[in-house]
């Protein structure tokens, strides 16, 4: 997929890694919408970058088909779905005011794994109705896990039930589409510099940092657009889960 000719949707763009995204892939000259609950902060970056942007609550279908045919009409279709948005939740199974809430636990699953679901499937079903590019495909799909599906620390259980489920989606949904030549892939990153990690203050990141292997360091935003934009472009890319982590293996 020619990064010039991509039209992708961004979830969670207002902010983090999807921000990011929307930033790398619009000064790569694709077209990007957008779409986030913030819209202060949504149509502020939109305005800056120069993309679109449509409001959206990702668990909701009535609003995610809204923003998708929006988006889509305004870019000319759709051929790149990006996934960033989600939440982390802290809490232990069993903890001092008794056990997990059933609600943060669902909640956490609703956003993070039922809302990439949501966005994707129906992202699919617009991207099915472009013509194959030269590569043969019709769209590509990038889902965002974590480290936490596979090294989950204590507290993470409903964050790490969310984002394993993501991992283990790709391979299926990359071969439900494989016959409508769209490509599925998931990246799992480690531990970013995004403005909820730095909400913990800098000592907190000095120490997460420090059982980074090499890079001895947070991860950039940008290495995570990076990658974006590299598996759009690399047409052999499908159906895998990708660590973006320094070799961090959490304990």
């Amino acid at each position: 997929m020619q990064i010039t000719e991509t039209k992708a949707i961004v979830t969670g763009a207002a902010s983090g890694l999807g921000a990011a995204t929307a930033r790398a892939l619009c000064a790569a000259e694709a077209a990007v919408t957008i779409l986030d609950r913030d819209a202060d902060r949504g149509m502020a970056l939109a305005s800056e970058i120069g993309a679109g942007f449509q409001p959206v609550d990702v668990t909701d279908p009535v609003s995610v088909t809204q923003a998708i045919g929006e988006a889509s009409a305004q870019m000319g279709g759709i051929t790149a779905c990006i996934n960033c948005a989600g939440i982390a939740t802290a809490e232990r199974t069993l903890g001092r005011d008794g056990p997990h809430g059933l609600d943060s636990f669902r909640r956490t699953i609703e956003i993070n794994l039922l809302g990439s679901f949501n966005v994707l499937r129906l992202a699919a079903a617009e991207m099915a109705q472009n013509g194959p590019d030269a590569d043969g495909c019709r769209g590509v799909i990038v889902n965002t896990a974590s480290v936490a599906a596979f090294d989950g620390q204590k507290g993470q259980a409903a964050y790490a039930a969310s984002k394993g489920g993501i991992a283990a989606m790709t391979l299926p949904l990359a071969r439900d589409l494989a016959s409508l030549k769209i490509r599925v892939m998931t990246i799992a990153p480690g531990i970013f510099r995004t403005p909820m990690l730095e909400g913990l203050g800098q000592e907190v990141m000095d120490g997460l940092a420090a059982d980074v292997p090499h890079p001895h360091r947070l991860g950039d935003p940008a290495e995570f657009a990076s990658l974006v934009r590299h598996i759009l472009a690399n047409p052999y890319l499908n159906g895998e889960v990708i660590r973006l982590d320094g070799a961090l293996r959490m304990r």
